[in-house]
């Protein structure tokens, strides 16, 4: 029987406009058929109401008590983490409109043990508590995880990269994240018919012959069809049968969480993306306020007690884990607006909704709010917009016309922090692979592959520079074979993590909501490329002198002559070399053989690891002399993502946005973050000013210019230094720091102190 003949189905979907998508799964063509594009102002939006006002409250002091016990309130010790490990837990059930936590209460984190058993183990006794033996015991003796696998597997060569942090971030000791599922599926078409359309995937795979791809994708499937299983049970502990379409917003969203919470009980992954969902959402709101069920009010209420829930989701972490990646981030990216065609938007009062609750509940980091921007956005979502993004430094912005062209597709979700699926939502995955130093690598070709700091021969074989100057061509033909080097070790290393993880950590309440056969990329990224740029921008155009050590090794570098051109001024002979060693690198990591037959894409992109970058990293070829632009001390921070070096802009915001904009979409598929923080008199003396010149630029920025990625803080210099040094009296203060948002309370000294040498334009 067609999906569009079952009864319960078609009672839910009364008054949607009927599609394709009444035929078998598609979400998109059902947003397209049944949204409403909104084209107003934020005029209509409702404040908190006294529920969520009460339980905004009860969080806020749960959230104190956690950061006043060292940044976990409580931790699993025996239970390991699955989609049905504990009964239904409440914050106060008379007042939760969206329902559902990890733990046995909020705020208490999982025991996630198929990653790692050390991992485990070394996250509890960092906060403090002990892991249960009889669970060490059983994953010792009866159960691989997914990090023993490879380190069971790695070579010399990966382990020296990853040890000399030439390679840093590896997923090999955490979930890996950034699987978007489309959670949309549970409320539109219930879970039954899920399960129905992965049996008939697995019975379609039936064969006289099974090669070994065929194998292991009827097991996964099985593994998805048991999860969907344990998904409905997971609800019914709640009071809600999901096995039928969602017939109400609340439902809708509510089914919409489940799969959201399942996916955070079964994985620690580094970045559980929502996907899109805010025109999902609203076409189930219209509906209701239509009805006369639903006032906007209410409509508001749902969309922030389902924010709230997001904000309450926690991982346990290592000490190594927090560390590249500050904050306690989970990165519950939801990607909003963008346009449906070249005429017209995906905007919705939902994508108001959404953003107003910055202000109803106050600012966080989660959800990781992520503007797709477009020229052609209507007006009033514009200036919203961008007057939350001035009150609060919380959101982050992407090239909507870009992604949409490229991929064919208006609904292309962000992944992680800045990191585009290829095509709609639910029909690709990104096997993330963190990133590689390409400065680093630089000093890899002067030292002859000897790393400066821990003085251990990573790549055999490889030759010092000699003499006494670094000279370009020669710099550069050792260069390039650092790269073949690191290019063929970090691809390696990716293919072990990812054959591992599927093994051993299977996501399968993730793939189960995703269509079974995918599009996969390899998502590899390079961090320090505006210092690298700069680096051989001054052996290019002025003359740099090697300094060594009395064993003869180099250490530091002075700049001699004139002023080199220095990445972030829109100069075109930084600009190209910053672009060029992208490509270079690029071109490298894609001739090389992927597992699965994923498609590399690489971002530019560091997250907070900026940090323990730079404290692995020797002296560049800039020098530590201040009179050069783009200097920088030995083993400190690198800047954030493809951010210009703190030392290197002299030209202005839009100089550094020109230069930013020049990267090549084709090459760094994965995403360009750029963190950008401006002064609020720079961008106008009164906020509707403000306002219309921030909103400018971004049409600048991404339609004029090609530019993909744009975190934005309004901020002063004293404003944000009084936070930094003061961070108790801002216990919500956010800012965005490199792809996501940060809690300042929640930062290490290190992040405090790297954020304090950022650059905050005082021009334009």
């Amino acid at each position: 029987m067609e999906l569009a003949e079952k009864t319960p189905a078609m009672k839910a979907w009364e008054g949607f406009k009927p599609g394709v998508w009444m035929e078998g799964i598609d979400t998109q063509d059902f947003i397209h058929q049944n949204y409403k594009e909104y084209v107003g102002d934020a005029s209509f939006l409702a404040d908190a109401t006294p529920a969520t006002k009460e339980l905004w409250q009860e969080v806020v002091e749960l959230k104190e008590q956690e950061q006043a016990n060292g940044g976990v309130l409580d931790a699993e010790t025996k239970i390991v983490s699955r989609i049905n490990a504990y009964d239904a837990a409440y914050l106060d059930k008379d007042l939760e409109k969206i329902v559902g936590f990890q733990t046995d209460k909020p705020l208490k984190r999982t025991l996630n043990v198929y990653g790692g058993l050390r991992m485990a183990k070394s996250a509890l006794q960092s906060y403090g508590y002990e892991l249960d033996p009889e669970v060490e015991k059983f994953f010792s003796i009866h159960r691989k995880t997914h990090n023993q696998g490879v380190f069971d597997v790695y070579d010399k060569d990966i382990k020296a990269a990853r040890h000399n942090k030439l390679l840093t971030g590896l997923p090999d000791a955490y979930g890996r994240g950034r699987i978007i599922a489309d959670y949309r599926r549970i409320a539109l078409y219930g879970v039954d018919f899920l399960i129905e359309q992965k049996v008939q995937d697995w019975q379609d795979l039936e064969a006289d012959t099974y090669t070994e791809e065929d194998i292991r994708l009827r097991e996964e499937i099985y593994d998805q069809y048991r999860a969907l299983g344990e998904l409905k049970e997971l609800a019914a502990k709640y009071g809600y049968d999901i096995s039928k379409p969602a017939t109400t917003a609340q439902e809708a969203i509510q089914w919409v969480y489940f799969g959201i919470l399942a996916t955070n009980k079964e994985d620690n992954g580094a970045a559980q993306s929502l996907g899109r969902l805010d025109a999902f959402f609203d076409i189930y709101i219209e509906r209701d306020l239509e009805r006369g069920i639903l006032d906007e009010a209410g409509a508001q209420e749902l969309v922030d007690h389902f924010v709230m829930k997001l904000r309450l989701i926690r991982q346990m972490r290592t000490e190594e884990y927090d560390a590249l990646f500050s904050g306690d981030p989970v990165w519950l990216t939801m990607t909003i607006a963008g346009m449906k065609d070249d005429q017209q938007s995906l905007v919705t009062k939902t994508d108001f909704r959404v953003l107003n609750t910055l202000y109803t509940i106050g600012n966080a980091p989660e959800p990781n709010m992520t503007i797709f921007w477009s020229k052609q956005l209507p007006q009033g979502f514009k200036q919203f917009a961008t007057q939350v993004s001035i009150d609060t430094s919380a959101i982050q912005y992407e090239n909507d016309d870009v992604m949409r062209e490229y991929y064919d597709s208006s609904d292309v979700s962000i992944a992680c922090c800045v990191s585009p699926t290829a095509g709609n939502t639910g029909d690709s995955m990104q096997f993330f692979g963190a990133r590689a130093s390409m400065p680093k690598m630089l000093l890899y070709a002067v030292s002859g592959g000897v790393d400066e700091k821990t003085r251990r021969k990573v790549i055999p074989g490889l030759e010092p520079i000699e003499g006494d100057y670094l000279d370009y061509d020669e710099l550069m033909a050792k260069l390039d074979i650092v790269m073949d080097w690191v290019a063929k070790t970090y691809v390696r290393s990716l293919n072990i993590i990812h054959y591992m993880h599927d093994k051993y950590a299977y996501e399968a309440i993730q793939f189960a909501l995703m269509s079974t056969k995918l599009h996969r990329m390899m998502a590899t990224g390079i961090a320090g490329i505006s210092l690298s740029a700069d680096s051989i921008s001054a052996v290019k155009y002025a003359k740099v002198r090697i300094i060594r050590d009395e064993d003869g090794f180099p250490v530091d570098y002075v700049v001699e002559g004139d002023q080199f051109p220095t990445f972030g001024n829109n100069d075109p002979q930084a600009d190209e070399i910053a672009t060029g060693l992208v490509k270079q690198f690029v071109d490298k990591l894609k001739t090389q053989p992927t597992y699965r037959d994923s498609e590399i894409t690489t971002s530019l992109l560091t997250i907070t690891s900026n940090i323990v970058y730079g404290e692995a990293l020797g002296a560049l070829f800039t020098g530590q002399d201040s009179q050069y632009a783009g200097y920088r001390k030995a083993y400190t921070p690198l800047s954030p993502g493809a951010n210009p070096s703190y030392t290197a802009t002299n030209k202005g915001a839009l100089a550094s946005l020109m230069s930013l904009a020049k990267f090549d979409f084709e090459d760094v598929k994965d995403g360009t973050s750029y963190t950008w923080a401006v002064s609020p008199k720079t961008l106008g003396k009164e906020q509707a000013s403000q306002i219309d010149n921030l909103s400018h630029l971004l049409d600048g920025y991404f339609a004029n210019n090609g530019g993909h990625h744009l975190n934005v803080n309004v901020h002063t210099k004293e404003e944000l230094l009084d936070v930094l040094d003061h961070p108790e009296k801002y216990p919500q203060y956010t800012i965005r720091v490199s792809g996501y948002a940060l809690e300042i309370a929640k930062a290490t000294p290190a992040q405090i102190e790297d954020i304090k040498h950022r650059i905050i334009h005082d021009s334009i």
